[in-house]
C-alpha cells in the first residue's frame, strides 16, 4: 500500500468516487488494484452499475447513504457528466469535512468553478479541479481499466484559494496510478482542450453526420479506407456527454471553430484556384508541425535515427578493402543551403541534403516562419523562397534542438526582421556561449537579449535598422562570420569581417552562388546590401570529415582501394586530407565540376601504406580542426611521435572533441601528452578494447577510426550521433570489406 506521512495535512485513506463510468470506474479500479488507499467506495445514480462495479472488483464498497459516505471520505472524485456537476456539488456540500479533498475528472473547468463559487461562496482550500487526458469509446463501469492512466497526462487546475499541500497530495495519488501530472490555469485549460479534444470530436461528429445525409451514403461508408475510420472513430463517443461539453465550454469551442473555418477557407481557395504552392505549404507545415510537436512532447530527436543512441559498434582492422562508399552530405553546407534558399526569390532544388539533427532543426525553424519546403526525401529538398522580406512571424519560440550553428546563423537573419523572435534549444545548447555572435550583431544595431550565463534563449527585437560594420573576429569562428554576413544582407553600407585565422568559407561561396554582392580577399570578406538573392540548384558536396575517417580505415587495411565520389574539396577544409597525405596515405584526387561554388573531387584511396609521424601546426592545422580528433587517431597507428601544436588559439569547440579523443586513446593504452597548445601522440600497435563515444559525433567518428586501427575487436559504446549522421554507413562499410557491425543494447 502507498504510505502517506503521518505529518501530511491531508492523508488520503478513504476515497469516494461519484460516477462509475469509464473514467471514474478506472480511477477506482486503479486505486484498488495498486492498494494506493485503504478503501475505495463507489456511488452512481444507476444501482446496476454500482452492483456491477462491486462484482467486478472496481470498488470495495457501494455507497448506500451518500451523505454519510461524504462525511467519511478523505477524497471525493466527481466523475459525473459535466452538466450534473453543479447538482452533485450542491448535494455533497452540507456533509463535507474541512479536510476532505474534492476533485473532478471533467473536460471543462470554467463552468465547474463558476458553479462551485455560487454554491460555496468562498471556495474551500481543498477544492482542486482535475482532468485526466485519457479515455475510450466504451463507457460504463464494465469498461473500467486499471491501467487507463498509465503514461497519460493529468491536468490539475488549482485555484488561488487552493492549499498547495492539498494539490500536492492529489498529484501524488494520480502519479501512483501512472499519470503524468501537469498544472494549468482554468481558462487556459478550457482553451487548450477546445482545440485539442473538443474541436476534433465535433469535426468527427459533423463529418459523419454530413456524409450520412448523402443519398449514396451506403457506398461512402462501405468503401471508406483506414484514414476515414481512424478520423471518425471518436464520433462513436457518448452524444449526451459531448452535448454537455459544447454547452459548458461554448466560448472556447466557438473560437476554435472560427479559426478552423478560416483555415478551411484558405484550403478551399487554394484547391479552387489550383494554387500548388499554397497547398504544399499547408500540407508540409501540417506534417512537419505534427512531427515537430511530437518530438518536443516525447523529447525525441528530429532525426528518425535518433533512437539508435544506445547502439554500440564493434570494429577492427581489415585485411582487404575494395569498392565505393557514398558519404553523407556536408552538414555545414546543408544548413546554409536551406537558409539561403529560403531567402532567395524562386524555387531552389537541393540534392545531397544531410538529414541530421542540426540541419533538420534549421529546416523546421524556416518552415515555422512561413517558408514552403518539400522534403527532405532521400537527400532531396525543394524550397519555395520568400525573398529577403518574405519571412513571417513564427507562431512561437523557435526550437533548434542542440544546433549551435542554426542558432548563430539564424540570429544574423532574424536580427534584421520586422518581427520579434525567440530562439531556444535543449539543455546542451542552452549552455553554449552566444556572446561571440550577439556582441557584433548588437554593434550592427540589433537588439538581442540572452541569458545571464551568455546562452540561450535569444530574444531578438524586430524592426531594427542595421548598419554595416568592420569587425575583426577575436577568435576563429565561421559561424560568427556567417551570422554577420547574413545580417549584412539587410544592413546599410558594407559589412566587412577580418579573420586573423582563416575559417571555412561555405557561406561566402554560397552567397555568391545565390547572387549576393560578396567579395573575399586579403582585406577580409565584404558584403554589400541590398541585393535580392536568386534561386538556384544546389548539390551538397559530401563531407570531407567522413572521407578522412575512411582514409584512416583504408590505411589500416592490408590491400585494396576505396572510391569516394563528390567529396567537398573546399580549400578551408582540406587540411586533414593534406596531413594524411603527409603521413603517407596514398590518395588520387580527380577534380569534378563545382557544386554551388564548392570544389569537389573523386578520391581513390590506396591501402597498404604504413603511416608515418608528422608535426603539424599553424595554417594547415587551422584547416583541419574539425578533423583533429581523426588525425590524433591516425597518429596513434603511425610510426614515431606526432606533434600537433599551435592549438591554444584554435581549441574553442564547446564540446572539446580533442579532449575526448585524448581520453579514447589513453583508454586503449596509447601514450598521449596534452597541453593547452600541443598534443603529442606516440604511435604504437593497437590491440583492441572498449571505448565510449558518449553520444558525440566527433568523438564517435574518432572512436570508429580507432576501431578500424585495432588488430583485435574494439567495442564502441553510444554511437547514436554517428549513426544518425550516416544511418547506412555500417552497411556500406561491410560491403567494401571493412569489419564493423552493430550490437544492440
Amino acid at each position: 500500500m502507498l504510505s502517506y506521512s503521518s505529518l501530511s495535512k491531508y492523508p488520503i485513506k478513504r476515497v469516494l468516487v461519484i460516477g462509475l463510468g469509464l473514467i471514474g470506474g478506472s480511477f477506482a479500479k486503479a486505486l484498488k488494484t495498486r492498494s494506493c488507499v485503504e478503501e475505495v467506495v463507489g456511488a452512481d445514480r444507476n444501482p446496476d452499475e454500482c452492483r456491477l462495479g462491486l462484482d467486478l472488483g472496481v470498488v470495495d464498497r457501494v455507497a448506500e447513504d451518500l451523505a454519510a459516505e461524504v462525511g467519511l471520505a478523505d477524497l471525493i472524485v466527481l466523475a459525473v457528466p459535466v452538466k450534473a456537476m453543479e447538482k452533485v456539488l450542491a448535494e455533497i456540500k452540507p456533509h463535507l469535512r474541512l479536510q476532505t479533498l474534492v476533485t473532478d475528472v471533467g473536460s471543462t473547468k470554467t463552468n465547474l468553478v463558476t458553479a462551485a463559487r455560487a454554491i460555496f461562496g468562498r471556495l474551500p482550500p481543498t477544492f482542486i479541479p482535475g482532468h485526466p487526458i485519457a479515455g475510450a469509446e466504451k463507457s460504463g463501469v464494465r469498461a473500467s481499466d486499471a491501467d487507463l492512466f498509465e503514461r497519460h497526462k493529468l491536468i490539475l487546475t488549482p485555484l488561488p484559494e487552493t492549499d498547495p499541500d492539498a494539490t500536492l497530495e492529489l498529484a501524488r495519488l494520480w502519479q501512483a496510478v501512472g499519470a503524468e501530472v501537469l498544472q494549468m490555469e482554468v481558462e487556459r485549460h478550457d482553451e487548450v482542450l477546445a482545440a485539442t479534444s473538443h474541436l476534433p470530436h465535433l469535426l468527427a461528429f459533423s463529418l459523419v453526420d454530413t456524409l450520412a445525409r448523402e443519398e449514396e451514403n451506403l457506398d461512402i461508408f462501405r468503401y471508406a479506407a483506414g484514414g476515414f475510420r481512424d478520423f471518425t472513430r471518436i464520433a462513436a463517443s457518448d452524444p449526451t456527454m459531448w452535448h454537455d461539453i459544447c454547452i459548458a465550454n461554448r466560448e472556447a469551442i466557438l473560437a476554435q471553430i472560427d479559426r478552423y473555418t478560416s483555415g478551411v477557407g484558405r484550403l478551399r481557395a487554394a484547391v479552387d484556384s489550383g494554387d500548388s504552392e499554397t497547398l504544399l505549404g499547408i500540407f508540409t507545415r501540417a506534417k512537419s508541425a505534427r512531427d515537430h510537436f511530437t518530438r518536443l512532447i516525447n523529447k525525441t530527436g528530429y532525426s528518425s535515427n535518433d533512437h539508435m543512441a544506445g547502439v554500440s559498434l564493434r570494429a577492427q582492422r581489415t585485411d582487404e578493402i575494395d569498392g565505393q562508399i557514398n558519404l553523407p552530405g556536408d552538414k555545414s553546407i546543408s544548413q546554409r543551403a536551406i537558409i539561403l534558399a529560403s531567402l532567395a526569390e524562386g524555387v531552389t532544388d537541393i540534392t545531397g541534403f544531410l538529414e541530421n539533427e542540426d540541419s533538420l532543426a534549421t529546416l523546421q525553424a524556416l518552415r515555422d516562419m512561413g517558408v514552403v519546403i518539400e522534403g527532405p526525401h532521400q537527400g532531396q529538398v525543394r524550397v519555395y523562397g520568400v525573398g529577403l522580406n518574405g519571412l513571417q512571424p513564427p507562431p512561437g519560440p523557435l526550437y533548434l534542438g542542440h544546433s549551435a550553428t542554426a542558432m548563430r546563423l539564424l540570429a544574423g537573419v532574424l536580427a534584421a526582421q520586422p518581427f520579434d523572435t525567440e530562439l531556444f534549444g535543449d539543455e546542451a545548447l542552452s549552455q553554449r556561449n552566444m556572446t561571440r555572435v550577439v556582441d557584433p550583431l548588437r554593434a550592427m544595431g540589433a537588439q538581442i537579449e540572452i541569458s545571464d550565463t551568455g546562452g540561450a534563449p535569444l530574444r531578438i527585437k524586430g524592426g531594427q535598422a542595421l548598419q554595416g560594420i568592420e569587425y575583426t573576429l577575436p577568435m576563429p569562428s565561421a559561424q560568427v562570420k556567417s551570422a554577420l554576413l547574413l545580417a549584412g544582407l539587410w544592413a546599410s553600407g558594407e559589412t566587412r569581417i577580418r579573420e586573423p585565422v582563416l575559417t571555412r568559407d561555405h557561406t561566402e561561396r554560397m552567397l555568391a552562388a545565390f547572387g549576393a554582392d560578396v567579395e573575399a580577399g586579403e582585406q577580409g570578406v565584404v558584403i554589400k546590401a541590398p541585393r535580392a538573392l536568386t534561386a538556384t540548384r544546389v548539390a551538397i558536396p559530401r563531407d570531407i570529415s567522413w572521407a578522412a575517417l575512411c582514409g584512416i580505415a583504408v590505411a589500416g587495411s592490408g590491400q585494396g582501394q576505396l572510391e569516394l565520389d563528390a567529396v567537398g574539396m573546399n580549400p578551408t577544409r582540406t587540411g586533414a586530407l593534406e596531413v594524411l597525405q603527409q603521413m603517407g596515405l596514398q590518395v588520387e584526387v580527380n577534380a569534378q565540376p563545382d557544386q554551388a561554388g564548392e570544389p569537389v573531387a573523386q578520391l581513390n584511396i590506396q591501402a597498404g601504406s604504413r603511416l608515418q609521424a608528422v608535426q603539424v601546426g599553424g595554417e594547415l592545422l587551422s584547416r583541419a580542426m574539425d578533423e583533429l580528433p581523426l588525425l590524433l587517431v591516425a597518429a596513434a597507428q603511425a610510426e614515431g611521435v606526432s606533434r600537433f601544436n599551435g592549438l591554444s588559439r584554435l581549441r574553442h569547440k564547446e564540446e572539446d572533441p580533442v579532449g575526448r579523443t585524448v581520453e579514447l586513446l589513453r583508454t586503449l593504452g596509447i601514450k598521449v601528452e596534452e597541453s593547452e597548445d600541443e598534443v603529442v601522440v606516440t604511435g604504437a600497435g593497437i590491440s583492441g578494447g572498449q571505448v565510449d563515444a558518449a553520444g558525440s559525433l566527433r568523438a564517435g567518428m574518432a572512436a570508429l577510426a580507432l576501431g578500424f586501427s585495432c588488430s583485435e575487436p574494439c567495442l564502441i559504446d553510444r554511437c547514436g550521433s554517428l549513426l544518425s549522421a550516416c544511418p547506412d554507413f555500417v552497411e556500406q562499410a561491410q560491403r567494401v570489406g571493412l569489419k564493423v557491425h552493430k550490437e544492440e543494447d
